[in-house]
């Protein structure tokens, strides 16, 4: 062979007895001693099997709002529901809410994008109304109890002299 010859590329046996030996070397240097983790288990190993593990984990520990695949936002939208209806102040904007709620659940159902399946249950409009009036109700007796069960202030009286 001659110094002008091009090389040949290494072979995939090649390759990976390089990684070995790479690996092999390092460990014995100390790269991986005290790493984070090390003499743990491997979190959610044992879990069932879920092909979106590493988008629910990287949301988790990056505390990350407001994205992620439709399905898994509508299911937790789903889950604050009531909190999210309960911070509107008007009938109009509830029903709105709601439809717009149930488009978004129909949308995510048609699209074939992938990711996990939508389980996430259409609701009905005069349902919900009707629970956030029952709500509001529930609310405002509970805050007129409150403030009816407080002792009546005593008022100073000053004579002048």
């Amino acid at each position: 062979m001659s110094d002008d010859a091009p090389a040949t590329p290494p072979g995939p046996r090649e390759r990976a007895a390089y990684i070995e030996t790479s690996i092999q070397q390092a460990i014995r240097r100390g790269d991986f001693d005290d790493l984070p983790g090390a003499g743990k288990p491997i979190e959610g190993l044992g879990d069932e099997h879920d092909p979106d593990w590493w988008i629910r984990r990287k949301i988790r520990t990056e505390q990350l709002t407001g994205l992620g695949p439709p399905a898994l936002m509508l299911r937790t939208e789903h889950v604050e529901f009531d909190a999210r209806a309960d911070a509107l102040s008007r009938e109009e904007d509830v029903r709105e809410y709601v439809s717009d709620f149930n488009r978004r659940v129909i949308e995510a159902r048609r699209q074939l994008l992938g990711g996990p399946p939508v389980v996430t249950p259409t609701r009905d409009v005069e349902a919900e109304v009707a629970a956030w009036r029952a709500r509001r109700a529930d609310a405002a007796r509970a805050a007129a109890s409150d403030s009816s069960s407080d002792p009546p202030r005593r008022r100073r009286l000053f004579r002048r002299g």
